[in-house]
Protein backbone atom coordinates (compact mmCIF):
# COMPACT_ATOMS: atom_id res chain seq x y z
CA UNK A 1 0.00 0.00 0.00
CA UNK A 2 1.12 3.57 -0.69
CA UNK A 3 0.22 6.99 0.68
CA UNK A 4 1.47 9.98 -1.33
CA UNK A 5 1.58 13.25 0.56
CA UNK A 6 0.25 16.54 -0.78
CA UNK A 7 3.57 18.04 -1.85
CA UNK A 8 4.41 14.88 -3.78
CA UNK A 9 1.07 15.00 -5.60
CA UNK A 10 1.71 18.63 -6.53
CA UNK A 11 5.12 17.69 -7.95
CA UNK A 12 3.50 14.85 -9.90
CA UNK A 13 0.85 17.15 -11.39
CA UNK A 14 3.52 19.72 -12.26
CA UNK A 15 5.53 17.09 -14.12
CA UNK A 16 8.74 17.87 -12.26
CA UNK A 17 11.77 15.65 -11.76
CA UNK A 18 10.55 14.90 -8.23
CA UNK A 19 7.12 14.16 -9.64
CA UNK A 20 8.70 11.36 -11.65
CA UNK A 21 9.94 9.79 -8.39
CA UNK A 22 6.36 9.58 -7.09
CA UNK A 23 4.75 8.36 -10.32
CA UNK A 24 5.16 4.63 -9.63
CA UNK A 25 3.29 4.90 -6.32
CA UNK A 26 0.55 7.06 -7.83
CA UNK A 27 0.01 4.79 -10.83
CA UNK A 28 -0.58 1.73 -8.61
CA UNK A 29 -4.18 2.78 -8.02
CA UNK A 30 -5.16 -0.53 -6.40
CA UNK A 31 -2.46 0.07 -3.77
CA UNK A 32 -3.10 3.80 -3.32
CA UNK A 33 -4.52 5.14 -0.05
CA UNK A 34 -5.51 8.82 -0.09
CA UNK A 35 -6.12 10.67 3.18
CA UNK A 36 -9.00 13.11 2.71
CA UNK A 37 -6.76 15.93 4.00
CA UNK A 38 -4.54 15.38 0.93
CA UNK A 39 -7.56 15.99 -1.32
CA UNK A 40 -8.18 19.19 0.63
CA UNK A 41 -4.59 20.46 0.38
CA UNK A 42 -4.11 19.64 -3.30
CA UNK A 43 -7.54 20.96 -4.30
CA UNK A 44 -6.99 24.18 -2.39
CA UNK A 45 -3.72 24.82 -4.22
CA UNK A 46 -5.38 24.09 -7.58
CA UNK A 47 -8.31 26.41 -6.78
CA UNK A 48 -5.80 29.16 -5.93
CA UNK A 49 -3.53 28.71 -8.92
CA UNK A 50 -5.61 27.20 -11.73
CA UNK A 51 -9.30 27.59 -10.94
CA UNK A 52 -12.24 25.37 -10.21
CA UNK A 53 -12.14 23.08 -13.25
CA UNK A 54 -8.51 22.16 -12.65
CA UNK A 55 -9.18 21.64 -8.93
CA UNK A 56 -12.06 19.27 -9.68
CA UNK A 57 -9.92 17.32 -12.17
CA UNK A 58 -7.09 17.00 -9.65
CA UNK A 59 -9.53 15.86 -6.95
CA UNK A 60 -10.98 13.25 -9.32
CA UNK A 61 -7.48 11.88 -9.95
CA UNK A 62 -6.79 11.60 -6.23
CA UNK A 63 -10.12 9.90 -5.64
CA UNK A 64 -9.16 6.99 -7.89
CA UNK A 65 -7.35 5.62 -4.84
CA UNK A 66 -8.95 4.47 -1.60
CA UNK A 67 -10.03 7.69 0.14
CA UNK A 68 -9.73 7.59 3.93
CA UNK A 69 -11.75 10.05 5.97
CA UNK A 70 -10.60 11.31 9.35
CA UNK A 71 -12.43 9.41 12.08
CA UNK A 72 -12.02 9.51 15.85
CA UNK A 73 -9.46 6.70 16.05
CA UNK A 74 -7.35 8.18 13.26
CA UNK A 75 -7.56 11.63 14.87
CA UNK A 76 -6.22 10.26 18.17
CA UNK A 77 -3.41 8.44 16.38
CA UNK A 78 -2.53 11.61 14.48
CA UNK A 79 -2.55 13.65 17.70
CA UNK A 80 -0.07 11.22 19.29
CA UNK A 81 2.19 11.36 16.25
CA UNK A 82 1.99 15.14 16.19
CA UNK A 83 3.11 15.34 19.80
CA UNK A 84 5.80 12.64 19.52
CA UNK A 85 7.29 13.78 16.20
CA UNK A 86 6.43 17.51 16.30
CA UNK A 87 4.40 17.26 13.09
CA UNK A 88 1.83 19.77 11.83
CA UNK A 89 -1.83 18.73 11.71
CA UNK A 90 -2.07 17.58 8.08
CA UNK A 91 1.26 15.76 8.16
CA UNK A 92 0.33 13.87 11.32
CA UNK A 93 -2.97 12.78 9.73
CA UNK A 94 -1.16 11.65 6.58
CA UNK A 95 1.39 9.64 8.58
CA UNK A 96 -1.31 8.15 10.83
CA UNK A 97 -3.22 7.05 7.74
CA UNK A 98 -0.12 5.44 6.26
CA UNK A 99 0.48 3.56 9.49
CA UNK A 100 -3.14 2.43 9.78
CA UNK A 101 -2.87 0.79 6.35
CA UNK A 102 0.74 -0.36 6.80
CA UNK A 103 1.50 1.72 3.73
CA UNK A 104 4.69 3.35 2.54
CA UNK A 105 4.51 7.14 2.78
CA UNK A 106 5.97 8.87 -0.29
CA UNK A 107 7.10 12.44 0.37
CA UNK A 108 9.57 15.23 -0.23
CA UNK A 109 8.89 16.84 3.16
CA UNK A 110 12.18 16.83 5.04
CA UNK A 111 10.67 16.34 8.50
CA UNK A 112 9.62 12.82 7.37
CA UNK A 113 13.15 11.96 6.20
CA UNK A 114 14.20 9.77 9.14
CA UNK A 115 10.84 8.12 9.87
CA UNK A 116 10.44 4.39 9.27
CA UNK A 117 8.13 3.45 6.42
CA UNK A 118 8.84 6.62 4.45
CA UNK A 119 10.21 6.93 0.91
CA UNK A 120 11.80 10.35 0.94
CA UNK A 121 13.03 12.29 -2.08
CA UNK A 122 14.72 15.61 -1.39
CA UNK A 123 12.94 18.54 -3.01
CA UNK A 124 14.69 19.77 -6.11
CA UNK A 125 14.77 23.57 -6.22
Amino acid sequence: MNVVDSSAWLEYFAGTQNGDFFTAAIKQVDELVVPSVVIYEVSKRFFQQYGEEAALEAAATLQRGRVVDLDGELALSAARLSMDLKLPLADSIILATARRYQATLWTQDEHFKEIAGVKYQAKVI
